[in-house]
């Protein structure tokens, strides 16, 4: 398969990765679409067509074209030999989390090496992400952003890294702020009995992104180092 975009993210496994999958309406592991859960009161396919295409995840390394002179399979190659320099890393857990308008699933207890980890990533495969378009340099600049967000956007293509990094696992689109207590009550016992305690990270996935939008795996990698 042909591949736009590719991206590094980590994606869940087992029982939260079928339940998220089943939530969002796209299985990225399988690269296919999957029905949505009957949850009381929601309209599930409305709450999560943005986040449907990303699949479940959280990111690392942020969607970027391949720079000139890589290939896929030399960005294969970079991240596997990474993973191995990697340690898998174990929080407490994860909790469903309101992050501004949007729920996500974010990390309870120390995320220093889990930040440290995701820094790690972003600068050992750089030399695969092509420079970012001026389109996409003004787009990125219409969320006005800190002094800090602008400078991770002109140095890696993305303002969100780096100190300005925060690990979430994205569940739903933007709400209207009265919606999301609702959404949260609702979604919660949806979610909550599949969340890891503790959450052990111990694997990585290379991603891309088809010629439909739609992003799929290509290699899971287990952090060996």
């Amino acid at each position: 398969m042909k591949f736009d975009r590719y991206a590094i993210y980590y994606t869940p496994k087992g029982a939260l990765a079928e339940a998220g999958a089943a939530w969002l309406g796209w299985d990225v592991a399988r690269g296919c679409a999957v029905a949505h859960p009957a949850v009381a009161g929601l309209d599930v396919d409305a709450l999560t067509q943005t986040p449907r295409k990303y699949g479940l995840h959280a990111t690392i390394k942020p969607p970027f074209v391949l720079a000139e002179g890589t290939t896929a399979d030399g960005l294969m190659a970079g991240f596997e030999a990474l993973c191995t320099r990697l340690s898998p890393i174990t929080l407490d857990g994860l909790a469903l989390t309101p992050l501004g308008r949007f729920l996500a699933l974010t990390p309870e207890g120390d995320t220093a090496a889990l930040n440290a980890m995701a820094a790690e990533v972003l600068r050992g495969l750089d030399t695969f992400r092509a420079p970012p378009t001026e389109a996409d340099l003004a787009r990125r600049r219409q969320a006005n952003l800190t002094p800090a967000q602008e400078a991770n956007l002109t140095k890696w293509g993305y303002p969100y890294v780096m100190e300005a990094f925060r690990f979430h696992i994205t569940l739903t689109g933007k709400l209207p702020k009265g919606d999301l207590p609702q959404v949260t009550a609702a979604l919660a016992p949806y979610i909550t009995p599949h969340l890891p305690q503790p959450f052990v990270l111990d694997s990585l996935t290379l991603v891309g992104q088809a010629e439909d939008g739609m992003f799929h795996e290509v290699h899971r990698a287990a952090l060996s180092g």
